[in-house]
């Protein structure tokens, strides 16, 4: 009877360490959860973006991008041009803009809201940028579509949406193949304008003799009229001469 008591005792030892040595241990470790959105990190992992990468971090464009990405659900769509587009610009052209004019190029490919590739053939143009204005001469971007080619126009240049590069549902990168240039800051400036024709009424003065132009008679820089003083002169001579005679008699 003792025997069968320690046996059982001994058992429930056993088991009791095997549940607190269970217990003790460290759960498995879940997957990490992924990183917030970065366009950069994107566009790095993709390559051939390196011009338009150094863009992003010089104008911090790249780190407000990731602010709305990250606070917010509306969505946002980025042309991204590769290396390839940015050398087919004229030498100096990026050295040119002022500070201002680079941020406004960067913000000129980034669309405010999520488009995926179907949603281009249904959207309306002139399509808003984070740019700004889409009025004529400042920042209009408009899309057309041929099949499952997207393209994109600026009013300078013509692009092509090459591959999508990274999409989410919130998120859309594409790839283009040319620099997007607004016309606001690429367009060439207006000829000076030329001078207008005289009119009419000037035309007429320049016409008219000079002593139309002349100083009335009445002036005191006019001279006299010399044969006016020349008759009273004589009136008077034959006045005096008449009462002389008149009184010899």
């Amino acid at each position: 009877m003792m025997s069968h008591l320690v046996f059982s005792l001994s058992l429930l030892a056993i088991f009791l360490h095997s549940c607190t040595f269970t217990l003790g241990q460290n759960p498995a470790s879940a997957p990490a959860p992924s990183g917030p959105t970065n366009i950069t990190k994107i566009l790095e992992k993709a390559g051939q973006f390196t011009t338009f990468i150094r863009l992003l971090g010089t104008t911090q464009a790249g780190d407000q991008i990731n602010t709305q990405l990250n606070n917010s659900k509306q969505g946002m769509t980025v042309f991204a041009p590769t290396d390839n587009a940015f050398s087919s610009l004229k030498a100096g052209t990026l050295n040119s803009l002022s500070s201002q004019e680079q941020v406004q190029l960067v913000q000129f490919h980034v669309l405010p809201s999520f488009i995926s590739v179907s949603q281009f053939q249904t959207v309306s143009n002139p399509l808003r940028t984070q740019a700004g204005d889409t009025s004529p001469g400042d920042f209009p971007l408009n899309v057309t579509t041929s099949g499952n080619q997207v393209n994109v126009s600026t009013g300078i240049v013509d692009a092509t949406v090459g591959n999508t590069i990274y999409t989410d549902g919130e998120l859309a990168v594409y790839q283009v193949d040319k620099v997007l240039q607004p016309l606001s800051i690429f367009a060439s400036p207006s000829p000076a304008t030329a001078p207008e024709p005289a009119t009419t009424e000037t035309s007429n003065l320049k016409k008219k003799s000079p002593a139309a132009l002349s100083p009335s008679s009445g002036s005191d820089d006019t001279p006299a009229d010399k044969s006016g003083a020349d008759s009273v002169n004589n009136v008077a001579a034959l006045a005096i001469g008449a009462f002389c005679f008149a009184f010899w008699l």
